[in-house]
């Protein structure tokens, strides 16, 4: 089953257990699926569904950081709430062995040799393992191999 497929039962589901928070998190989720199809023209693959997930949970995170100065507890946990129901559809992230696996390969197969060269290597990272690491802890961890 395809993760768009998967979103929108998960989403009848909740509506028929009367569960508002998680129905209201996958209807925007939903949502943002539609808009970027009716965007592009073209029908919503997995990556594209794994990339807005990503791009709403940064959201959330930004949103929880600024409720919480401005001391609304009860908005942050409704946005943290709203991140686990996203975070279900990311695939599995990758441990710390596995990410520098994939940067020295990537290294090599660039044939990055310098800082200059971190764009090529992070071209090629951002698809290979999209939406299984946080692109900025990759972005450092590309930098210490670098020696940066």
């Amino acid at each position: 089953m395809i993760l768009k497929e998967r979103i929108t039962e998960d989403m009848k589901t909740a509506m028929r257990a009367r569960e508002t928070s998680r129905r209201d998190a996958l209807r925007l989720l939903l949502a943002a699926v539609r808009q970027k199809e009716i965007d592009t023209r073209i029908e919503a693959d997995d990556a594209v569904v794994v990339s807005l997930v990503e791009k709403l949970m940064k959201q959330r995170r930004d949103a929880i950081a600024q409720y919480e100065a401005a001391g609304r507890k009860d908005r942050a946990d409704a946005e943290r709430f709203e991140a686990d129901v996203l975070s279900s559809y990311l695939p599995a992230r990758l441990s710390s062995e596995e990410m520098v696996a994939a940067i020295t390969a990537a290294i090599a197969e660039t044939g990055a040799r310098n800082i200059g060269d971190m764009s090529k290597v992070m071209a090629l990272l951002k698809v290979r393992i999209a939406g299984r690491a946080d692109m900025a802890e990759l972005s450092r961890q590309v930098r210490t191999c670098f020696g940066a």
